[in-house]
């Protein structure tokens, strides 16, 4: 039951952030507005700094949940929306053409963007928001691959840790050299653990995403992004089925964490898709062709997943 819970409680805190995001966008002006983003992160950063110091194992969770959710928001969703509007980055559009004429003076940027010719007084307006696929802010994100590898050098290579995909890494992948390899665990303050869980996860999964939508890359309908969602979509079930059987709060929030974000990829790449919104008499014949990518890529890797899953034991994620 605390697993279920866990699941729901972090499923529904997710959606905050962008929320929050939203709010401060309608009804703060440009300049207050990136100064209270800048302030949101900050406060993340202190309760995640706060919970070392916090008593049990749930408390010093939460403080880190919630902490990685308000810098994560203020510190990188807002930095990248800033520095997209002040250079006038373009959004990815459905169809059609977007074109920006930004104009510098003394270092502040004035963009005008126009769609289809038509004027964009606010990404947000509804006849906008149906043209955008991806947002500005999200598209620069990928620029972050380079620091992003970085991190997973010294989690590889150095850190013993409970993540279990970075053990089969270290285990498997450098078997043979495992006695020159030396991992040691980090000093373990569940805030700090839960707070670079979230954040790490989340960093990953976006970028996973869009590379798989950068058509120059794959695209959101190669048959290797639909194996990469089918792929998050059988982990995560079975993610869930281990998180059902954990009794701790502390352990179960921090696993609901990885599950919830691994489990909520596919959803992304199917909204991409617009599977959602489809009409299923209009479209009968684009509906059976993405299932026929489903089903082609589904049995192996519902069979090796189910192999893998009554091997492994339940540890706990990070």
């Amino acid at each position: 039951m605390k697993g279920i819970l866990s699941f729901f409680l972090v499923l529904f805190l997710m959606p905050l952030g962008h929320g929050m995001m939203i709010l401060m966008e309608h009804y703060l002006p440009p300049t207050p507005l990136h100064f209270a983003a800048f302030a949101m992160g900050f406060v993340g950063l202190l309760l995640a700094v706060r919970g070392v110091f916090a008593e049990g194992d749930t408390r010093q969770t939460i403080f880190g949940l919630i902490g990685a959710l308000l810098f994560w928001t203020g510190w990188v969703e807002f930095l990248l929306l800033y520095y997209a509007q002040r250079f006038g980055a373009h959004p990815e559009l459905a169809h059609g053409v977007v074109s920006t004429t930004t104009t510098y003076v003394e270092g502040v940027s004035s963009t005008v963007m126009h769609i289809n010719g038509k004027l964009v007084h606010d990404l947000r307006e509804p006849w906008v928001k149906d043209l955008v696929l991806t947002r500005p802010e999200y598209l620069i994100m990928p620029s972050s691959f380079g620091f992003w590898a970085m991190f997973m050098l010294i989690y590889v290579f150095s850190i013993r840790s409970g993540c279990d995909f970075l053990n089969w890494i270290q285990k498997h992948l450098f078997s043979r050299n495992k006695n020159k390899m030396v991992f040691r665990p980090m000093t373990r303050h569940v805030s700090i653990v839960t707070f670079m869980e979230f954040n790490l996860i989340m960093w990953s999964c976006y970028l996973l995403l869009m590379f798989c939508y950068d058509p120059v890359f794959l695209g959101d309908h190669h048959p290797v992004s639909l194996a990469i969602g089918l792929g998050c979509a059988v982990g995560g079930v079975y993610m869930l089925r281990r998180l059902v059987r954990i009794r701790e709060w502390g352990r179960a929030l921090r696993f609901a964490i990885a599950t919830v974000i691994v489990i909520w990829t596919p959803v992304e790449i199917l909204g991409r898709m617009n599977v959602f919104q489809r009409n299923l008499g209009g479209s009968a014949s684009s509906h059976r062709r993405d299932v026929a990518h489903l089903v082609g890529v589904c049995g192996p890797f519902c069979g090796s997943g189910h192999q893998l899953v009554e091997k492994t034991q339940l540890t706990s994620y990070f």
